[in-house]
């Protein structure tokens, strides 16, 4: 049975590192208000990577921004909370600061 769950670990892991990707924030609506090279409604997705990409524990603040909302860092327009799971949200956080 350890084993198994192990096993099942294991591939959920595999499988999340391959929506990294595009194709999650498309689906999750994300790429309505960012784009990977130029703002929209919100920042692009490189210029959140220069910004936070160095910072030590930029990739769980950006999950928690993803999934819970902000408001004011990157101007007035807030950005609400998503309708993402943890491990989405965490995949796509990750995502978004490889865009250098």
């Amino acid at each position: 049975m350890y084993k198994t769950v192990i096993i099942a670990g294991a591939f959920l892991v595999a499988c999340g590192s391959v929506h990294a990707s595009p194709e999650l924030a498309k689906a999750k609506n994300c790429m309505t208000c960012h784009a990977i090279d130029k703002k929209i409604v919100g920042p692009a997705y490189k210029d959140i990577a220069a910004k936070r990409g160095a910072e030590k524990g930029a990739e769980a603040a950006l999950t928690a921004k993803i999934k819970g909302g902000s408001q004011g860092e990157w101007g007035q327009v807030p950005m609400p909370p998503n309708n993402v799971t943890d491990a989405e949200a965490a995949t796509l956080a990750k995502w978004v600061l490889s865009q250098k």
